[in-house]
């Protein structure tokens, strides 16, 4: 299960419940959602950004604090996969 808060300004906390609960702190800035959203709300990015993560690594290693653009950087596909998915659930 994935759970969002949102922290402070643009700090955002989300919460993975799995075998071992993580909390992850994730700077999501007003460019990125205006690039990645695609008009959808911010939650919503934020769980796509966290199901698409935990497809490819468990919720220990996903970095316990880091700004959503760096999933890029990690992983090539995720702009195009995100705003994709999210373009679904219209």
């Amino acid at each position: 299960m994935i759970e969002v808060k949102q922290s402070a300004g643009d700090e955002w906390v989300v919460s993975v419940k799995s075998t071992v609960t993580t909390h992850h702190r994730v700077r999501v800035t007003k460019k990125d959602v205006e690039r990645l959203a695609e008009g959808r709300p911010l939650e919503e990015l934020l769980q796509e950004s966290f199901r698409f993560l935990l497809e490819r690594e468990s919720n220990t290693s996903i970095l316990p604090s880091f700004d959503l653009s760096v999933i890029g950087r990690y992983f090539q596909e995720y702009e195009r996969e995100i705003q994709t998915r999210l373009q679904r659930a219209h």
